[in-house]
């Protein structure tokens, strides 16, 4: 399991990277302004209705919807995957509108770390292997990337399992491996859709676990999920439903014991 995660935080915050300076919890990684999306069609759908949002460093939010709610477009923007067709999202201080495609896809590969349901591992590839991948595509030397996968594996609870492959892991594993390649980037923003939703109970728990425990370290989590059971381990919940953000505070005493 994560060890030392409060210690491991104070050893690895930084400043926020936009501005080089000490406040950098000062500045939300997260900052919608006015954010929607309309697919031009014809006819024009309006898949994300302008919204404002603002998640500030080592909040720990989930996302709840239907089918069909708006989930994934929202991930999609989030994640930098689509571009937003009105308003401003700032991820760490920059505004990712103001910047070309290219710059685009290198600000997700250093700021976002991603989960997804069906893990993605490549199944010749052992789960150092995997999660050394990922480092490809951060510009990471590779002389630093076997010791970045170590670290990450470790911080997940499998450097014992490092030579493994896919198909030797169990689901749970599996996922976890996902969660270590995503933090291998050294991420401002862990976010993660439907995380559990391919495991059983006792595998999808282990995952939820880590995921607080990450969330304690101080990293910032995002779960898109349609489990209010997930939803209410989380510090928010935001819902969604017909494009349409809502945010409904709630109350501490009704917020999942860790």
């Amino acid at each position: 399991m994560i060890r030392s995660v409060r210690e491991r935080a104070r050893r690895t915050r930084r400043p926020d990277p936009a501005t080089g300076g000490p406040a950098a919890a000062e500045v939300p990684v997260v900052e919608f302004r006015g954010v929607g999306l309309t697919y031009l069609g014809p006819p024009p759908v309006q898949a994300l209705s302008p919204c404002e949002l603002t998640i500030r460093r080592g909040e720990f939010v989930t996302v709840v919807g239907p089918s069909g709610s708006g989930k994934s477009t929202f991930l999609n923007v989030m994640g930098l995957l689509d571009t937003p067709t009105e308003g401003a999202y700032l991820l760490d201080g920059v505004d990712t509108g103001a910047l070309r495609d290219g710059d685009r896809t290198a600000l997700r590969g250093r700021r976002i770390g991603f989960v997804f349901q069906a893990f993605h591992l490549i199944p010749h590839r052992s789960a150092a292997e995997n999660v050394m991948l990922s480092a490809v595509y951060t510009a990471v030397p590779r002389a630093e990337r076997r010791a970045r996968a170590m670290d990450a594996l470790d911080r997940v609870g499998l450097a014992d399992r490092a030579d493994a492959l896919p198909a030797r892991l169990s689901g749970g594993e599996r996922q976890r491996v996902a969660v270590a390649r995503a933090l291998a980037g050294r991420p401002s923003l862990l976010l993660c859709d439907e995380p559990t939703g391919n495991l059983d109970s006792d595998n999808a728990d282990a995952v939820l676990t880590l995921l607080d425990g990450l969330h304690t370290s101080g990293m910032t989590v995002v779960v898109i999920t349609h489990d209010r059971d997930v939803a209410a381990r989380a510090d928010r919940t935001v819902t969604i439903r017909d494009g349409v953000l809502d945010e409904h505070p709630r109350p501490e005493r009704e917020r999942t014991t860790r």
